[in-house]
């Protein structure tokens, strides 16, 4: 799960984490009485949406700048809260179709001699909480990460110890912080690190951690996700969700308990098992495909999980034909059948279908598909399904 960075500094500030201040206004809002309560003029206006890239992106009715806009007066900070809500931000992360700003961030600018990128993740090769530092914060990490990779410190934090000084000392040495930077720092990381470990967090990135005019760290922007498996117990939590960020097909789909991810192909896919669901759709790009989701209905989905599955992948507008490869155990290829068929006509589903079953109860399953009338395709293998369905969407 994600949050809005507005969010995300205000748990650094529960965690004592030092922030710039801050106030969001949002849609509806009255926005001249919330700047008359600033004690700055200079105003640092910051969309908040689910994407990064948002001071290089642009808006889709233009205003010459992006989502990150410093304003020099409160009139002008007026002006551009204005444009931004309702208008509709395009980063690289959002893809072509941008998001809609519907809330922004009014923070108050800060001067710095310094910038850092610190973050705090999960090394999933090592199945370890991972710390990493750079003095090349405030640009974009993944080219600095490809581009020089040793500017970008990394250190492996055993969860039975936990983040040591030692550890941070280190890292403050290839950084060539002094000792009461150091000793800063090792404050500021403990911290994050209690967060990360009390919130069950998957990611803590903080980009750019500044040293402020003061020479203290401040941290300027901040992203936070959470491993969705542990949201049970965080309530409080869960209440920082914001639907209106996320996929409404991811979000229905989440109310039927089926795992499906939204993408940018025109083949859509319906698989049992995440391992299956990614080695089918492997063979569609490798036979010049794109597939249009990852759907992975369980092992033990029933025909009424299989029904809302295929409507949800038919709510795509540029799905052009689906490919079924289910290895029947616990779920059932005859129930599979049924929910395809009870959905496709529902819909008037016309679209041509590559169906490859195997395992339990195969043979029914093949029977409901031939007996309903739809565009059916059997395909002998995984390899046959994508390359048959790549084909037909051709």
């Amino acid at each position: 799960m994600n949050i809005h960075e507005h969010q995300a500094q205000n748990l650094l500030k529960e965690f004592n984490v030092p922030v710039p201040f801050g106030v969001l206004v949002a849609s509806g809002d009255d926005y001249q009485a919330t700047l008359e309560t600033l004690l700055f003029d200079k105003i640092c206006v910051k969309a908040q949406i689910h994407a990064g890239g948002r001071g290089a992106g642009h808006f889709k009715k233009d205003l010459g700048y992006g989502g990150v806009k410093i304003t020099s007066s409160k009139e002008e900070a007026l002006d551009v809260i204005e444009s931004m809500i309702g208008n509709t931000l395009v980063t690289k992360q959002t893809g072509n179709g941008g998001k809609l700003v519907r809330k922004v961030y009014l923070v108050e600018p800060v001067r710095f001699s310094q910038e850092y990128y610190v973050a705090i993740l999960i090394d999933r090769n090592l199945r370890r909480p991972m710390l990493m530092l750079s003095r090349e914060g405030g640009v974009d990490i993944e080219a600095i990460a490809d581009r020089s990779p040793k500017k970008l410190h990394r250190i492996i934090i055993e969860p039975s110890m936990g983040l040591t000084v030692s550890q941070i000392k280190e890292l403050a040495s290839q950084i060539r912080l002094t000792t009461e930077q150091t000793q800063e720092l090792s404050n500021l990381l403990l911290q994050l690190y209690a967060l990360f470990i009390a919130k069950d967090c998957s990611l803590i990135e903080i980009n750019p951690l500044v040293l402020d005019k003061s020479g203290h760290f401040l941290a300027i922007d901040s992203k936070i996700n959470f491993d969705d498996n542990a949201l049970p117990r965080h309530p409080d939590i869960v209440k920082l969700r914001d639907i209106e960020e996320e996929n409404p097909n991811e979000v229905e789909a989440l109310q039927y308990n089926l795992n499906y991810i939204a993408l940018d192909g025109n083949i859509a896919c319906l698989v049992n098992g995440a391992g299956l669901a990614m080695a089918t759709m492997d063979l569609i790009q490798y036979h010049g495909g794109q597939p249009a989701n990852f759907l992975d209905i369980g092992g033990g989905a029933n025909e009424e999980q299989i029904t809302h599955a295929v409507k949800i992948i038919l709510k795509n507008p540029n799905i052009r034909g689906i490919v079924v490869n289910i290895f029947g155990g616990i779920v059932k290829c005859n129930a599979v059948a049924q929910g395809i068929v009870n959905a496709a006509r529902a819909t008037l589903l016309s679209i041509s279908m590559v169906v490859r079953f195997e395992g339990t109860n195969v043979g029914e399953g093949k029977e409901v598909l031939k007996s309903s009338g739809l565009r059916i395709i059997f395909a002998n293998d995984l390899d046959d399904a994508a390359n048959r369905i790549v084909n037909l969407c051709k």
